[in-house]
C-alpha cells in the first residue's frame, strides 16, 4: 500500500475532537447523563481524549470505558482460527445512560452493528449515539454517525489509516491506495 494523501495532522485530530466534544455537550443538554465508550482498539484513545476535552469544558468527568467486539462481528469465521480479544471494560452502569460509542472510521456499520449488539447485551442505555473521527462511505447496513469529525469521500480500493497513540508513534490521519483497486477487507 501507498500513501494517497495525508488528510488530517495531530491539530487538525485535536480541532476535530475538540468540536466533537462540544456538540456532544450541546447534543446532550450537558454531560450528567453521557458516558462514553471506546470500541477496540482505535476508539479507546479517541473516547479518552473526548472525556478529557469534555472535561476541560464542564469541569466534570464523564464515565469512560472500552468494549470488544470481536464475538459480535457477522465476519469472525473469516478474521482468523484464533482472533484476538483486546477486552471490555465498562466499570459503571449504562442502564438509562446515553452511550456514546466512539471510534476511528466509519465504513460499511457493520463495526457499529456489532457495537450496539454487545452494549445491548451490557444494560439498557437510553440512547446508542455514534461518534468518529473519519465517515468514508460506504455503507452495507443503516448507519449514521451522530457526531463526524471529517467526512472522506473514498473509493473501495482506498484504506484510511488512522494513527493514534498509543498505537502508533504519531496522530495523522492518511488516504492508502491498496495498488490496482483490490477489494479491502471490511472492518468497519
Amino acid at each position: 500500500m501507498r500513501e494517497k494523501a495525508r488528510i488530517m495532522d495531530a491539530q487538525a485530530m485535536q480541532r476535530a475532537m475538540q468540536r466533537i466534544a462540544h456538540e456532544i455537550i450541546e447534543k446532550n443538554k450537558g454531560t450528567d447523563n453521557v458516558v462514553l465508550i471506546g470500541i477496540q482498539r482505535r476508539g479507546v484513545p479517541i473516547a479518552r481524549q473526548l472525556a478529557r476535552n469534555i472535561g476541560q469544558v464542564e469541569g466534570a468527568g464523564v464515565p469512560t470505558g472500552m468494549l470488544d467486539i470481536t464475538f459480535y462481528r457477522d465476519d469472525l469465521s473469516l478474521l482468523a482460527e484464533h482472533p484476538v480479544i483486546n477486552g471490555t471494560d465498562i466499570p459503571f452502569s449504562i442502564t438509562g445512560k446515553d452511550v456514546v460509542l466512539t471510534d476511528d472510521v466509519l465504513f460499511t456499520g457493520r463495526t457499529t452493528r456489532a457495537a450496539m449488539d454487545a452494549i445491548m447485551e451490557v444494560g439498557r442505555a437510553r440512547t446508542i449515539q455514534l461518534a468518529v473521527l473519519i465517515d468514508r462511505g460506504h455503507r452495507e447496513l443503516p448507519v449514521r454517525a451522530d457526531f463526524v469529525g471529517k467526512n472522506v469521500p473514498t473509493s473501495r480500493g482506498e484504506l484510511i489509516a488512522v494513527k493514534i497513540p498509543p498505537y502508533d508513534q504519531e496522530s495523522r490521519v492518511l488516504v492508502l491506495d491498496m495498488n490496482g483497486g483490490e477489494e479491502e477487507r471490511s472492518d468497519a
